[in-house]
């Protein structure tokens, strides 16, 4: 027989996950239009009511983002520039009504190709809480996603926080996404980049690309190339004569391999402009 809880606290629903496999529902954004007309065949642990895992908080070392915070939670939170590139992620994410439900834990547990939210957390190095009943550990997001729609999760675990070390938050930050219209649309390519300027130069450059490989990727060579260059508009220039090794684009409807490869090249020297601030000559003409 098919189960339905909703438990009240956290320690219930980590009790529950021990005993029993269970689909978790959240915001349910994905997971209704998952499962259509099918029958449900799952049994469903309803975590809706925990409003102990939605918020944004600041501690010492980390801040900390609940598994159940919503997109409209980080657009209207106060958050350091570094934060910027998610807060524009988060308003890509479907609607305003998708946005006031759809968690950013939720966008990573999707495991999508073209989940919105999870370039943005990469160039913030984010991390997942994961807890069961047992124990309690904490996976770099870029080792949390395996695959599409595959996640590290194990049984009897759920993310409980997403975690953006203090280290990393700093800087200043821009998303630029490409779709097939403005509004509503599934990502042909999006890019995230976060750049340190120290002195007028790169001290530190995060870049990641999503929609472009089975998971987002960071691009550690266009981040090498950034580093000790002048901030200005010619880092566009050096995010296209470097190298994207890490993408491995597919061709669907949207849009050819050879398309989104260059396409990501584009927009990620868009958004290495933006987050400092400055235009690329070649994008105004």
């Amino acid at each position: 027989m098919i189960r339905y809880a909703k438990p009240t606290t956290v320690d219930e629903a980590l009790a529950l996950l021990g005993e029993a496999r269970w689909r978790i529902l959240a915001g349910g954004t994905d997971f209704y239009p998952a499962q259509g007309a099918k029958p449900f065949r799952d049994n469903i642990l309803d975590i809706n009511g925990f409003a102990s895992l939605r918020g944004i908080a600041e501690t010492d070392d980390y801040w900390r983002i609940g598994a159940r915070t919503t997109w409209t939670d980080v657009v209207s939170h106060p958050m350091p520039p570094a934060f910027d590139a998610l807060k524009a992620a988060a308003r890509e994410v479907g609607s305003v009504q998708i946005q006031n439900v759809a968690s950013v834990a939720g966008n990573c547990c999707n495991a999508s190709p073209a989940a919105d939210g999870v370039p943005a957390l990469l160039v913030l190095d984010a991390d997942l809480e994961l807890r069961s009943a047992r124990a309690t550990r904490h996976l770099p997001l870029g080792e949390f996603i395996l695959g599409n729609r595959r996640t590290a999760l194990q049984p009897g675990e759920m993310v409980t926080a997403i975690r953006v070390p203090k280290r990393d938050a700093i800087g200043a930050s821009a998303f630029v996404k490409l779709g097939a219209r403005r509004y509503l649309v599934i990502s042909i390519a999006m890019a995230a980049a976060r750049l340190v300027v120290e002195d007028g130069a790169v001290a530190d450059a995060a870049i990641a690309v999503g929609a472009c490989s089975a998971v987002a990727r960071r691009l550690t060579g266009v981040e090498a190339a950034l580093r000790g260059l002048p901030a200005t508009a010619g880092l566009a220039d050096a995010v296209r004569s470097a190298p994207i090794d890490e993408l491995s684009p597919i061709a669907d409807v949207r849009g050819s391999a050879e398309y989104r490869l260059d396409a990501a090249r584009e927009i990620v020297a868009r958004a290495v402009c933006a987050a400092i601030g400055v235009g690329d000559s070649k994008v105004a003409a």
